[in-house]
């Protein structure tokens, strides 16, 4: 038992001896209770401890798409005193090279699919000494590698941690490529992780590690949550790891892409209760198959969606109201650095509100928003500011004290993590989010966010997605580019496009030029690689 806090290993494991037969995951036909959870990670644990040179917080990437074995592997992980990291699945040799060197990382567990772009990057990352293989169909298993399910399934009851035990201070590392740079190892210590993901349930728990408290709360199998989120996101990884801290289980769809019709078909087969998304890029769609149908799907089970990471448009919830009048659709302010800032929640009886708006967020109780040199941004004002949240946060990036200093303040005597985002306060206190400064554009001498004009576009029924972006130009110092994938059968209008904006916006807010684009490209956490839609608006 930690005597730093709670321990995520600690808790899970009370878990399955508190509900052992309950169910703790499922993908497909394949159904795993809480006692076969823990059995296949103590497997896990054991394989990463028997590892030459093993030693506490030895790093375990998991290079996998969502699957049982993402969350196994973590559960072993943390059983074994070591740290977890996330591996985008999206990423080229060079960016998994810089990924896997940067966090020392030790143990790589990958899907099958993925064999070819380990053995292209093995030399490079030396420091990795055990790779293990997790068999999805698609080729042997190399010789290299060690087979994932022989460890898991010699996994016993008996559980497993190494000779230097289990701490509140054992770090998730969670890779955030941010807006700009290479990527950054937010740190998180599994205590905090805790604290700040336990503030959302109506039985909190004490702050010193109380298993017998966590179990008494849990009498039954818990609530059954199915991401929609990829887990190497932090939306994904973190509500999965929140639903498992009160006895849920967690369902994983089979595809490798979201699709609206799989989400929509595993809620109704599998009687999901929670989800996680990505703002519209995920919700539209969902909207979208809904209304082409509406009497195919039955989601009445479905009651709590959590969005976090991408604007969620009132319009598109209002929407899915339509379809389920008992969702709760709670829209969070947060980041990988920051978790919990400021939330937005919306259900049949508040949509009508103004605080339902797109981008407009209560703040939360430890939640301020600051303007560059310190102070507090007023009430009713245009003044703009960076939202900051003080509390259990990050303890930095992982080997990196300049941008850790850059991101982790100190305020009026308390550490605040100050991600980015910038907004305005409104005379009730709530907030209108404006988007990252990183990607504001300066055209004429004002500021414009580029997810506000996006979310503006959105609305418009001939736009599927937007994406904006500044270019330079001599007049305007930068002009803003508006980057389109219409809905299908549209055309684009471009003029129309502009009277849209500005009947919604101030003028100088409105596109300078419209493009029409197949496809935005998000990747999977919904976000956007503005780098790339730039160029292609230059190349325009």
């Amino acid at each position: 038992m930690s005597d730093t806090g709670w321990n995520l290993a600690d808790l899970w494991e009370a878990m399955a001896a508190q509900i052992p037969d309950e169910l703790a995951q499922q993908q497909g036909e394949r159904r795993l209770t809480w006692r076969e959870f823990n059995r296949r990670a103590n497997g896990v644990a054991s394989a990463l401890l028997d590892t030459e040179g093993a030693a506490e917080q030895d790093k375990v990437a998991q290079y996998l798409y969502n699957s049982p074995e993402y969350l196994e592997s973590v559960f072993g992980a943390f059983k074994a005193g070591m740290a977890i990291v996330n591996t985008n699945y999206r990423y080229a040799a060079d960016e998994l090279v810089y990924l896997w060197d940067n966090a020392d990382v030790t143990t790589v567990v990958f899907h099958g699919t993925f064999t070819e772009q380990c053995e292209a990057v093995r030399a490079r990352v030396p420091r990795v000494t055990t790779w293990l293989w997790v068999d999805d169909g698609s080729g042997d298993c190399p010789s290299w590698a060690t087979e994932y399910e022989a460890a898991a399934a010699a996994g016993t009851d008996e559980n497993v941690k190494g000779d230097w035990g289990r701490s509140g201070d054992h770090l998730v590392l969670l890779y955030t490529g941010g807006t700009t740079g290479m990527p950054k190892g937010v740190m998180w210590r599994q205590d905090d992780l805790f604290g700040v993901l336990d503030a959302n349930n109506r039985k909190r728990m004490p702050p010193e590690q109380d298993l017998d408290a966590a179990t008494s709360r849990v009498s039954k199998a818990g609530p059954r949550n199915m991401p929609g989120a990829p887990l190497m996101h932090g939306t994904g990884l973190f509500n999965a790891i929140s639903n498992l801290m009160v006895g849920g289980s967690i369902t994983t769809m089979e595809g490798r892409s979201f699709s609206a019709d799989e989400f929509l078909d595993s809620v109704e087969r599998y009687g999901v209760n929670s989800t996680s998304i990505v703002g519209d890029a995920f919700a539209k769609p969902i909207l979208r198959a809904l209304d082409a149908e509406p009497d195919r799907w039955d989601i009445t089970s479905l009651r709590v969606i959590v969005s976090s990471g991408v604007m969620w448009s009132k319009e598109t919830k209002e929407g899915l109201l339509r379809h389920n009048p008992r969702l709760i659709m709670v829209d969070t302010l947060g980041s990988s650095e920051a978790i919990g800032m400021a939330t937005n929640t919306t259900t049949k009886e508040s949509s009508a509100s103004a605080t339902s708006d797109t981008a407009r967020f209560e703040l939360g109780p430890n939640t301020r928003v600051i303007t560059d040199d310190g102070r507090d941004v007023v009430g009713g004002s245009d003044e703009l500011g960076r939202v900051a949240i003080r509390g259990r946060t990050p303890i930095g990036y992982y080997k990196d004290e300049a941008k850790s200093a850059e991101t982790f303040v100190m305020i009026d005597g308390a550490r605040y993590s100050i991600p980015g985002d910038y907004a305005t306060v409104g005379l009730d206190g709530t907030i209108n989010l404006k988007g990252r400064g990183s990607q504001c554009i300066n055209t004429g001498g004002e500021k414009v966010y580029p997810e506000e004009v996006e979310e503006c576009l959105k609305l418009h029924p001939d736009v599927a997605d937007a994406a904006v972006v500044g270019l330079p130009d001599e007049k305007w110092g930068e002009a803003i580019n508006a980057l389109v994938e219409l809905t299908p059968g549209a055309t684009l209008d471009e003029a129309g496009l502009r009277e849209h904006v500005k009947a919604r916006l101030a003028a100088y807010k409105a596109p300078k030029h419209v493009i029409e684009i197949k496809s935005i490209g998000r990747a999977a956490n919904g976000k956007l690689d503005y780098t790339s839609l730039k160029s292609i608006a230059s190349a325009d």
